[in-house]
């Protein structure tokens, strides 16, 4: 089933809410990967567009104000820590193993 939001055929979730609602959701989430310096542009530009928002439609906004509260959810390369195992020692009987 095809979703269709303003004649554009949304092929993730992500994209029909971001055609439904008018809003990057990139711009208030932020990516994955940017720099101090582009994250502080980043927000600037999101607190503007936010502003405008509540004057338009509070409940978009109170969406997208919601948004600027969560992480990024991926960040390349740092996958979630696994603990490694590592076989128990084994108490040797005197006797040694030559190379």
């Amino acid at each position: 089933m095809k979703t269709i939001v303003a004649g554009h055929v949304a092929v993730t979730a992500t994209e029909f809410v971001e055609l439904s609602l008018g809003i990057d959701l990139e711009l208030f989430t932020g990516p994955a990967t940017e720099s101090a310096m582009e994250r502080a542009a980043r927000l600037d530009v999101a607190r503007e567009v936010l502003a405008e928002l509540r004057e338009i439609d509070p409940e978009v906004a109170a969406y997208a104000e919601s948004l600027l509260r969560t992480l990024p959810l991926k960040r390349p390369g740092r996958g979630p820590r696994r603990a490694v195992r590592r076989p128990a020692a084994v108490a040797s009987s005197g006797s040694a193993v030559a190379a």
